[in-house]
């Protein structure tokens, strides 16, 4: 007999989990494993394919082990979306690294489309800046750099995708090679208007359309489990495929969210729209998800480096990780003027400056290492204010709340200080796994499996921030962005020019408060 609940398996960069979903929303079982990351050279980011299919065949080998297989009704994905792997068509083995979604070794390429005029055409098309997190760059520079990969496609012998189609390859023993439309809008390569792979923009990149997945609806099954591939018993429908930021905006939505920040290793903050929006603004137009035949669109900034750069300060000031991070800043009040830009990958939305390269600034005789430590909690709230501001002014709403999860959102003072410097509620369910917990229902959806469970409890934060130190901290900030970027780049591109004037970020330093609201 069938079991009732979703196996959600929740790829990302810094850790891979496992969730046994019950058909309320209540989690049976979990088990997580931290991922390798590699850096072989300053702004080169990778991992091991090899390594993330590993890792997922151990943790499912772990609900075997705890006598849930029969409980299983479907499998559903979540994963780290740009991030791609090529791979040989008949050993199901990669033929390179899975290149990271913060990545910057297709940056070269991305500079010559925007100097040879192309940018405006590909974001009209993909609704995405010309950057190197996304994953065309990415796919070309593997075709360019593997010995013979070129060839081999042409041949027919190699195939591609983002993280979610090689898990889904693997997982059906090579049966299935496709994708979803909520990984394939971040490719770089989906026409949003059709879509359907553009191959216009496949030109542009020097992707062969032919190495590439089939799209389909997000929730449309993506074939079943191969004998021998898991501890699992073959045929075990995979039913939902979903990127990691979309599933968790699923899973806000279902509860009446509006905006969403999902903050990790970096951070993404996407709300839904009915249709799709050309940002003024330096976002993206995405698909958040499909369901049969009905595409949700949404809008979204990307955020290179969030919980990353508390790891990497704690790591700068000989601290063991982000709590004791956290620690050390709550030993002072304020960073003392110190600001640190986390440009450690390059910036991300609205900015997109994949030249900018991290700085510490403001540094007196008075400035201590708590001062740097909370200058680094600042720098994350302080990117998600310039893109929360970014969604309000592109879609002309003013926000009251914004939901955010993430393993980063734990952190009660990171939180505390997004709800300070963007003036608004910020609402953290209890249970931090949006992500999987929104593939999974929407795999329980499809399958009809899905029941009214128990309201979600949510810690809610207040702003309490004088407004003139609000609006003092985000102007230093700004100011040293603008250090960081340096002066706009020569790209011509409506995209780039809405961003910038005089090489200042023109989004305000300050969001408009609420209607009656008091300063706290």
């Amino acid at each position: 007999m069938m079991g009732s609940a979703i196996l959600a398996i929740d790829q990302g960069t810094s850790n891979t989990k496992t969730l046994l979903v019950a058909p309320d929303g209540s989690i049976l079982f979990t088990r997580a494993q931290a991922m390798e990351i590699a850096y072989p050279k300053p702004g080169w980011v990778e991992q091991s394919a090899t390594d993330i299919w590993n890792t997922v065949v151990a943790l499912i080998a772990g609900v075997a082990e705890a006598g849930m297989t029969a409980s299983v009704a479907a499998l559903a994905i979540s994963n780290q979306r740009e991030t791609v792997v090529l791979w040989d068509a008949a050993s199901g083995e990669p033929i390179g690294p899975a290149i990271v979604w913060q990545c910057g070794r297709s940056a070269d390429r991305c500079a010559a489309l925007r100097a040879a005029g192309h940018a405006d055409d590909i974001i009209a098309r993909s609704g995405l800046a010309v950057d190197p997190m996304f994953g065309a760059g990415k796919i070309a520079w593997l075709l360019d750099s593997v010995p013979e990969a070129r060839d081999r496609a042409a041949r027919g012998e190699l195939r591609c995708g983002t993280i979610d189609t090689w898990l889904v390859w693997k997982l059906t023993g090579g049966a299935v090679h496709a994708t979803d439309h909520s990984n394939a809008s971040r490719t770089q390569l989906l026409n949003l208007d059709t879509l359907d792979w553009d191959p216009e923009l496949a030109r542009m990149f020097d992707v062969p359309l032919s190495i590439l997945p089939g799209i389909r609806a997000s929730d449309a099954g993506f074939g079943s489990l191969a004998a021998g591939a898991t501890a699992l018993p073959a045929g075990i429908p995979i039913q939902a495929v979903l990127g990691d930021s979309h599933a968790a905006l699923f899973e806000h939505a279902a509860t009446g969210a509006a905006v969403k920040a999902t903050i990790g290793t970096g951070s993404s903050l996407m709300a839904t729209t009915p249709a799709r929006v050309h940002s003024a603004h330096g976002l993206s137009s995405t698909i958040a998800w499909s369901r049969g035949d009905r595409v949700q669109h949404a809008i979204e900034g990307n955020i290179s480096v969030s919980g990353h750069a508390a790891a990497f300060a704690a790591e700068m000031l000989g601290l063991s990780d982000g709590d004791a991070l956290t620690k050390l800043a709550t030993t002072v009040d304020d960073s003392g003027g110190v600001v640190f830009v986390p440009a450690l990958a390059g910036l991300g939305a609205p900015h997109w400056s994949s030249d900018a390269r991290g700085s510490i600034s403001g540094l007196t005789l008075a400035s201590r290492p708590a001062h740097v430590a909370r200058a680094a909690l600042e720098a994350i709230a302080l990117q998600i204010g310039d893109v929360f501001d970014a969604i309000e002014a592109d879609l002309g709403t003013h926000f009251t709340d914004v939901s955010v999860d993430g393993g980063a959102a734990r952190n009660d003072m990171l939180v505390q200080l997004v709800a300070d410097l963007l003036d608004r509620t910020v609402l953290r369910p209890h249970i931090a796994e949006a992500s999987a917990l929104g593939v999974a229902r929407l795999a329980a959806d499809a399958l009809g499996l899905r029941s009214s469970g128990t309201p979600t409890p949510t810690d809610r934060f207040e702003p309490n921030m004088p407004a003139s130190r609000r609006h003092a901290i985000r102007h230093h900030w700004h100011d040293a962005v603008a250090r960081a970027t340096g002066p706009a780049r020569p790209a011509g591109t409506a995209h780039a020019q809405s961003q910038r004037q005089g090489g200042h970020s023109t989004l305000r330093t300050d969001p408009p408060r609420r209607e009656g609201a008091t300063t706290k």
